[in-house]
């Protein structure tokens, strides 16, 4: 399958290695240095790869802006190894992040796993709500209301929900919410995860409703 790939990236000899790679996997790019061009330029495409140090404006804040009117899925390439940008990526929305030098074979198998996860999301069937208590989980429509309120939940926190949802009150360990949710491409899921265990426990704002099992992993739904 030929993926439309968009790659922000100012460094034209890293763009031009990234792009000449991608497309000797069938693949179709475009390549931008510019976050202003980016912000015009996503809708025509399948995935965004997306460097963070754009001479125009930060890559965070395209991701933010992005986000706000795409679901688009998002690779951050980053120089930026720190656990600030890290973080804050992925609270952004960014489905996956590299730090720079990317490998390239890792590059292509991260790149095709969110857009086959992406592709997946595209297919759910609408109709099953998982409720429990006053949170209402809509798998489907991938949203989430709790006491009737639309929490706005991230891409990956819903995706992390839905894992644990699927199974109410059961004990799901942390090697199958990683595995469900970022495939055996992620190598740096960890710190994500917990990332967005935070975040999500956080919007619910229901303590005691999504657990931890020390040592094994997570459950949704009280005793």
């Amino acid at each position: 399958m030929t993926v439309r790939v968009l790659l922000v990236e100012d460094d034209a000899g890293v763009a031009g290695a990234l792009a000449e790679a991608l497309q000797a996997r069938g693949h179709s790019v475009a390549h931008v240095g510019r976050g202003a061009d980016a912000l015009h330029r996503h809708r025509d495409a399948d995935v965004l790869l997306l460097d963070l140090g754009l001479p125009d404006m930060d890559g965070l804040e395209v991701l933010r802006k992005v986000r706000h009117v795409s679901a688009i899925p998002v690779l951050v390439l980053t120089a930026r190894g720190d656990e600030r940008s890290v973080v804050r990526g992925l609270r952004l929305g960014a489905d996956d992040y590299l730090t720079k030098p990317v490998r390239l074979a890792e590059l292509v198998a991260r790149m095709d796993a969110v857009v086959r996860r992406a592709g997946a999301r595209g297919g759910d069937e609408p109709g099953e709500v998982v409720r429990i208590e006053d949170v209402e989980i809509d798998l489907g429509g991938r949203r989430v209301l709790a006491g009737g309120t639309d929490i706005g939940l991230t891409t990956k926190e819903f995706e992390v929900l839905a894992v644990l949802a699927a199974r109410p009150g059961t004990a799901v360990s942390r090697q199958q919410v990683m595995d469900e949710v970022w495939g055996d491409a992620y190598l740096a899921v960890s710190r994500s995860l917990d990332v967005h265990l935070t975040q999500l426990r956080a919007k619910l704002n229901r303590p005691g409703l999504l657990t931890t099992i020390r040592g094994f992993g997570y459950r949704l739904g009280r005793d």
